[in-house]
């Protein structure tokens, strides 16, 4: 299907799943949410974006070239817009290379400092999925300070710790991986399409290796603050609802959501994502404050993803990227 029929499908389907669970009762709750939170909410996106962007002048400061956090924050948020708005996310990337190339990054070195950054978020996320895994199958009170603090810790020590073992043993790994694929008779069309990933992987590992441990210190530490921004802020409007659900199993849930809403190739994960949703949250929400929690939650990360962001990516973006995918089609 072509954009133009899968966006209103998208946006369609975002609206009516949470709509046809809660009804008009989810509206009333919705109606409850205090301003303020929403206002919260979107603000945490837009410093989250510039945790980004800067994380975005690191990377290129490591290679040499310099960007102003401007420049930078409109190609993170053009970056997202495509992302949010492109089945499974396939824009993201497209937008990302293509804006670099435009500011003097040749293409292949772009598309490197985009598979760095994916390799930074994978770095905190695995190590986010086991420590929060073991807090909640220990029934402790990951609100404590101190166990706040010891996540936070244990997740920067374990992606410093990962990105050592990648940086050491890299080929190993790739061969196993490799190997892996063969036992599982993986087919040639999709092993030619991890075989891209992996020359992207290398490229983003190749620039890993060549930064000092200061700088790859003060990306991973923007990256794990941008990512707790976005993942707390379901937590905040949950409980501005006036429902108490845990922060670690928020977080796993929206990690789990997200990833399976791709499936759907529907823009933004629509579909998937809401179903995914309801079903994990179900047992901790009633009806009506499950759908108004899915709402303000699906607008302060998705929407407004759109809202925000369409404007710049059209302006910076726009009419020399649809050029751009005319030529090479």
């Amino acid at each position: 299907m072509r954009f133009w029929i899968l966006f209103p499908l998208a946006i369609l389907a975002g609206l009516l799943i949470p709509l046809s669970y809660g009804g008009w009762e989810g509206l009333n709750r919705l109606r409850e949410l205090p301003p303020g939170v929403m206002i919260g909410a979107l603000s945490m996106v837009v410093l989250g974006w510039n945790f980004n962007a800067g994380r975005l002048r690191l990377v290129l400061g490591g290679i040499g070239v310099r960007m102003g956090q401007g420049k930078a924050l409109a190609t993170v948020m053009s970056s997202e817009f495509a992302m949010s708005a492109t089945p499974a996310g396939t824009g993201g990337a497209l937008t990302y290379i293509f804006l670099l190339h435009r500011h003097g990054v040749p293409s292949s070195r772009a598309a490197a400092c985009y598979a760095l950054e994916q390799l930074v978020d994978q770095l905190f996320f695995l190590p986010a999925l086991v420590l929060l895994s073991i807090v909640l199958l220990a029934g402790g009170d990951e609100f404590h300070v101190g166990t706040q603090l010891a996540l936070l810790g244990g997740m920067i020590v374990g992606g410093l710790g990962l990105l050592w073992l990648l940086a050491r043993h890299y080929r190993r790994l790739m061969l196993a991986g490799g190997r892996l694929l063969n036992r599982f008779g993986i087919k040639a069309r999709r092993r030619r399409n991890i075989a891209r990933w992996i020359i992207r992987f290398r490229q983003g590992l190749g620039l890993m290796l060549r930064f000092s441990r200061w700088r790859l210190l003060a990306i991973y530490l923007l990256c794990i603050g941008h990512w707790l921004l976005r993942y707390t802020i379901l937590y905040f409007i949950i409980r501005a609802l006036g429902e108490e659900v845990s922060w670690a199993y928020l977080f796993l849930v929206q990690m789990f959501v997200l990833s399976v809403g791709q499936l759907t190739l529907l823009p933004g994960g629509s579909g998937g994502v809401e179903i995914g949703f309801s079903a994990l949250l179900a047992a901790w929400l009633e009806p009506a404050t499950l759908a108004a929690a899915l709402l303000a939650w699906r607008f302060a990360t998705y929407y407004w993803y759109l809202i925000a962001g369409g404007p710049v990516f059209f302006y910076f973006a726009g009419s020399g990227l649809w050029r751009h995918l005319r030529i090479r089609r």
